[in-house]
């Protein structure tokens, strides 16, 4: 698909789905507004009934704001931001995230010098807020993963992504009857667009703060639940694994050594620990890359600090996978 290359700067609308986002939506707005190119509109979407006063809050920084009635999940909330947005180029930006002065401008000038482009994502940059062992591991992962990315990519971020309205109404948008939760409703659209010749591009150089605080309990959750189960899903359907981001072959052997490593220690023989050990080592090993990543951003401690994460990292990708084939194969056997 064409495009043609606009004569004037495009009208630009910036949509944030915000559900519970108290806390974090006055940092992401106040970031807009400070953003070197102005969007035309913001459109803060609030996901269902909150009774915490994110409506109130998006009021008060003078931005629109679009309540819904029910809860639709992220999906849902952008979608419904995009019926409702009046721009050209749609930006997306979660509730908990605070863009780069410069952020929207390289997003939106991508779109327009490059008329055979019709998406674009940027990344988490390399200083997370939040000081806990659990948020600085998960953001800077996230951040490593997508500088390392292919730029030509394969799927797609709302974190921080722009995308033609025309050619996000042409997709169909978000399948959020299929995620009516945060999950992987954005990997799925951008999967879905380049699987139809669509051209997607990590734009590493857009970059926004995530705010988000992280616990080790709720990052294992989530790796489980809401990505590696569902991405597991997504590929066995698609019959399509793609060598990049976080499904790189390093990021494989890490999954399956972890896995092996525990399964030594479940019959509880002592003569199995040398095969756990030598597994581990295999993981922490394919970790490396990160792990070096992590000892000049934070220092050699951090770094080892984070080894337990990157292995719980690790188990949660496997625990996902068994998860996504279990309902793979029910779905196709019922």
């Amino acid at each position: 698909m064409r495009h043609d290359s606009p004569a004037l700067k495009s009208v630009i609308s910036v949509i944030v789905p915000a559900r519970q986002a108290v806390s974090v939506l006055p940092a992401c707005l106040d970031a807009i507004g400070a953003s070197t190119r102005a969007p035309d509109e913001v459109i803060v979407v609030v996901d269902g009934p909150c009774g915490d006063g994110t409506a109130e809050v998006a009021s008060r920084h003078g931005v629109r704001v679009l309540p819904l009635p029910q809860r639709h999940g992220p999906g849902g909330a952008r979608n419904a931001g995009v019926a409702a947005a009046r721009g050209e180029i749609v930006v997306f930006v979660d509730a908990d995230v605070a863009v780069n002065p410069d952020a929207i401008e390289r997003l939106a000038a991508a779109l327009e010098e490059d008329p055979s482009l019709e998406a674009v994502f940027g990344s988490y940059d390399d200083h997370p807020p939040e000081e806990n062992l659990a948020s600085q591991y998960k953001n800077l992962l996230h951040h490593y993963v997508h500088q390392r990315g292919r730029e030509d990519a394969s799927t797609f971020w709302a974190g921080l992504g722009a995308v033609r309205r025309s050619v996000f109404d042409a997709s169909g948008g978000f399948d959020e009857s299929r995620y009516p939760r945060p999950s992987i409703e954005d990997i799925e659209w951008g999967v879905r667009l380049t699987r139809g010749r669509g051209h997607i591009r990590l734009l590493k150089s857009a970059r926004a703060t995530h705010l988000k605080r992280w616990t080790a309990a709720k990052v294992f959750r989530t790796d489980v639940l809401d990505r590696a189960a569902p991405w597991t899903e997504l590929i066995l359907g698609t019959r399509a694994l793609p060598d990049d981001l976080n499904l790189g072959l390093r990021h494989r052997v890490g999954v399956a050594a972890t896995a092996v490593a525990g399964l030594a220690l479940l019959p509880g023989d002592v003569r199995l620990l040398p095969v756990s050990a030598l597994a581990l080592g295999v993981a922490v090993a394919s970790g490396s890359d990160v792990l070096a990543f992590f000892a000049r951003r934070r220092g050699v401690l951090f770094a080892l600090r984070a080894i337990p994460m990157h292995l719980l990292y690790y188990a949660a990708s496997g625990l996902g996978f068994l998860l996504g084939l279990g309902r793979h194969l029910t779905r196709r056997a019922g």
